[in-house]
């Protein structure tokens, strides 16, 4: 089963707010790997939405749609979308076909 992650754009508007929805999260972020959290990501085709990119790992896509459904999580969000403008996926990673065909 590939892993699944969330990739969030965050465009912060509210700089004080964001602080809180971090302590918030901490709360629920048991199980997910933060793989980065970027102010700066470095555009190389196209437009990119916001000042902060974010990109998590959990176990499989849906152990990443339960994480971001949860009761605890969607508290936090709620602080994030307040405090950002903000995109989120949830993407499947990839898993190469068996050698050999």
């Amino acid at each position: 089963m590939p892993k699944g992650y969330i990739i969030l754009t965050e465009a912060i508007k509210d700089p004080e707010g964001m602080k809180a929805y971090a302590r918030a999260a901490g709360a629920a972020m048991g199980g997910v790997n933060i793989l980065a959290v970027d102010t700066a990501p470095q555009v190389i085709e196209g437009d990119w939405h916001g000042d902060q990119t974010v990109v998590l790992e959990f176990e499989s896509v849906d152990a990443a749609r339960t994480w971001y459904e949860s009761e605890g999580y969607q508290k936090a969000a709620k602080l994030r979308q307040a405090a950002a403008d903000c995109n989120a996926v949830i993407v499947s990673g990839f898993e190469p076909a068996p050698a050999g065909g």
